[in-house]
């Protein structure tokens, strides 16, 4: 064991959702696997990148499915525990769920890594577990090269409560419920540039628990939902307009940041996966004329834990938009609306 113990973003190439294989590389792995068997009962599988598989059990329940984890994204080992596990949770609620349980995916290098500060990662995602009101009922783990932990969660819910993210309409509006910028202040803290007071602000994001999910896919005025993760907003935005067959319209002076994520991303704290992300994706994006490559880059940013996208009735947004807003998300914004269109999104200034 080493005498001094590492920063844990020292020892991952990469951190949070920034981890994600490319949306270009994931579309090439997933186009070599045989189509999936016909299952009735399948009523959400790989086939539109949504959140998570759902599998109706009977008339009234569904069991809603997902495994996610990461790389460290923080050096404080119980705050990469409760980020890693809000994270995973996440996509149980995206998909208009209640989890039930988690198991615990972990993978340490052991010699590298004391027992009490793994210790500590486990215990932050428990603690994330007690507050989303589940057991961490099992798991599984390994000697590996770079810290690696997250969740496989299970959750529930009513067939007609399920929100894909191919059900947005031409009209909806689209609502956002937490800040962007995730990325680049983990580039910033990595660079030990981050600036004061805003650790605490993106742990604060990371680790907030979008249970409103659960609420919104109970209301019929939501139409689809989805979590804002590595791919940033573009990214899931454009699965979710594919999904739907409509154009994104998006708002760049109501996009949501965290504080100070635009400064940040000006001065250069852009992650790798923000480039990746572009590359992958930017041919179904149109930009305001003039757009500077910080900007594009900040809204290709990878979220972890990020919020989740909403595409809702128009009439019911500025309602819908208070309720999120009182349930704890006070950077729940509206930030554009689905059109009939070519399936894309357009940036509008």
């Amino acid at each position: 064991m080493d005498s001094i113990t590492p920063r844990l973003t020292d020892l991952a190439h990469g951190g949070g959702c920034g981890c994600k294989l490319a949306p270009a590389v994931l579309r090439q792995l997933l186009a070599s696997q045989p189509a999936a068997q016909p299952f009735s009962q399948l009523l959400v599988g790989n086939e539109t990148a949504d959140d998570a598989a759902v599998w109706q059990v009977d008339d009234n329940t569904c069991v809603i499915a997902t495994t996610d984890f990461f790389m460290p994204i923080v050096d404080d080992p119980r705050d990469f525990g409760r980020i890693a596990a809000t994270n995973a949770i996440s996509d149980i609620y995206a998909m208009g769920g209640k989890p039930i349980m988690a198991l615990a995916l972990v993978g340490m290098p052991i010699n590298k890594l004391e027992p009490a500060t793994i210790g500590k990662i486990l215990e932050g995602g428990a603690s994330i577990c007690a507050e989303a009101g589940i057991p961490v009922a099992g798991g599984h783990s390994i000697d590996s090269v770079e810290p690696i932990y997250g969740l496989a969660v299970i959750g529930i819910c009513r067939p007609e409560q399920v929100r894909r993210n191919d059900g947005a309409k031409a009209g909806d509006a689209l609502i956002l419920t937490k800040g962007l910028g995730i990325g680049i202040y983990s580039s910033a803290l990595k660079k030990n540039a981050l600036p004061k007071g805003c650790y605490d602000e993106m742990v604060g994001s990371t680790t907030l628990l979008n249970r409103i999910g659960t609420e919104l896919a109970a209301n019929p005025d939501v139409h689809a939902l989805t979590d804002v993760t590595g791919f940033g907003i573009l990214g899931h935005g454009l699965e979710m307009a594919k999904a739907s067959g409509l154009q994104l319209t998006l708002s760049l002076d109501a996009l949501p940041f965290l504080s100070q994520a635009k400064a940040l991303a000006e001065s250069g704290f852009i992650t790798g996966a923000s480039h990746r992300n572009w590359d992958s994706y930017g041919a179904d994006i149109t930009l305001p004329d003039g757009m500077p490559d910080w900007q594009r880059l900040l809204l290709a940013d990878p979220q972890t834990s990020g919020g989740l996208l909403v595409a809702c009735a128009p009439d019911k947004a500025e309602a819908l938009l208070k309720i999120i807003r009182d349930a704890g998300y006070p950077l729940a914004t509206i930030i554009g609306k689905a059109e009939a269109g070519p399936a894309g999104i357009t940036v509008a200034a």
